[in-house]
């Protein structure tokens, strides 16, 4: 085995920690879209966990950053209701990392929804932005959306927007069953 075989690391071999946020207005939830040159995708509103970083911290964090939701504007602290195993492939030369994905659930008032924000500047690699726009969508409808993680499926079958979950670890996500917008 060559010095480059053992120091570059494998797909896989790395595990990061995704948080995600499910903001939930009366029956609508707030989703990420992402617009791209060959694609249109919505995500969870979260990101990566910090080293050493508690995970409810994390996703007040991460809505504070990009929802601009403080932390005493949700109608309670999150509940974390769901986690998935994300083991795909992904464009780009680096492996990709095993990602746990903890998504929370929170609640706002439609008067702290009029004050979030209605975009978000990702920061990529060469310094520029990314610009993701802030959607609401019922619960109800999401199944059919490009979602990452996908969890549409799950959240339109929830009995309510408050409703308690079926299942807490949710089926890993696998090149098998997900396709890489």
């Amino acid at each position: 085995m060559s010095t480059t075989e053992a120091t570059t690391p494998k797909p896989f071999s790395r595990i990061k920690v995704r948080v995600t946020g499910l903001v939930f207005c009366g029956d609508d939830v707030a989703l990420l879209r992402r617009d791209r040159a060959d694609s249109v995708h919505y995500t969870t509103i979260g990101g990566n966990v910090q080293d050493g970083e508690d995970y409810r911290e994390a996703v007040l964090r991460e809505l504070e950053e990009e929802l601009g939701l403080g932390r005493d504007q949700a109608s309670a602290e999150p509940e974390l209701i769901w986690m998935a195993d994300a083991r795909i492939t992904r464009p780009g030369p680096t492996p990709p990392p095993r990602k746990f994905h903890l998504i929370y659930r929170l609640h706002v008032t439609p008067e702290v929804r009029a004050q979030l924000a209605t975009q978000e500047f990702d920061e990529l690699p060469d310094g520029s932005h990314e610009v993701g726009t802030i959607e609401w969508h019922d619960y109800r409808k999401v199944d059919g959306l490009p979602l990452f993680p996908p969890i549409g499926k799950q959240i339109a079958e929830l009995d309510g927007p408050g409703a308690p979950v079926r299942r807490f670890e949710l089926e890993p996500i696998t090149d098998q069953n997900y396709t890489w917008i």
